[in-house]
């Protein structure tokens, strides 16, 4: 009786393609690839190499893509560690359903669907974790009530009148954004990067 030989999961291709896609994670993850939108939120892309990672090579990949992006992200933090947390929080959210759908249905209309999902899912979790986390922690950090930072959203929109309409009107709306954008960019380069990002897996 004969055994057909597994695959392990960490090849050497694989080890390769998650370290470069980390690298680029960690460095766009760095403050001056952040782009001021709003208040104390910043865009930036650094989930993108995770979700392309997810797509290629499944979940697992792109959570350890992510998790490292956030342990180096703590060589330089400036929040004692809990925005690098709940950005992992919040990219997981995005990149393991997506990843997970894509992985069960895998063309363009799978991605899709995984993209939308994943986006669905990481707004709600940002919409919690500040809610519960972020926001009273630079209410700590920049010393400032949370009536202060409720009346700085309220001269963006009036409607703001306590922490829940807050992260309706900012949070929300800004990760949609955010999640979008990443989005769009993955669906545009995947297919192109697709023979990279695989190598020779599929002959293998």
């Amino acid at each position: 009786m004969t055994q057909t030989k597994r695959k392990p999961f960490l090849t050497v291709h694989k080890l390769t393609t998650i370290a470069i896609l980390s690298a680029i994670s960690a460095v766009l993850f760095l403050p001056p690839f952040e782009i001021p939108v709003v208040l104390f939120y910043k865009l930036d892309f650094s989930t993108l190499p995770a979700l392309l990672g997810g797509f290629a090579m499944g979940p697992l990949s792109g959570m350890i893509i992510l998790a490292i992006k956030s342990a180096l992200g703590l060589l330089h933090t400036t929040t004692n560690g809990v925005g690098e947390i709940a950005d992992f929080l919040m990219g997981l959210a995005m990149v393991l359903p997506a990843s997970l759908i894509y992985q069960h249905l895998r063309s363009r209309r799978g991605a899709v669907i995984g993209m939308i999902v994943g986006t669905v899912v990481a707004i709600v979790m940002a919409v919690l974790s500040n809610l519960y986390v972020l926001i009273p922690f630079y209410s700590v950090v920049y010393n400032m009530s949370l009536k202060e930072i409720i009346g700085m959203g309220q001269k963006l929109f009036p409607a703001i009148q306590n922490e829940w309409s807050f992260v309706l009107f900012i949070t929300a709306p800004f990760n949609l954004i955010k999640w979008a954008l990443i989005s769009l960019i993955t669906g545009l380069i995947y297919k192109p990067l697709s023979p990279i990002l695989h190598g020779m897996q599929k002959n293998r």
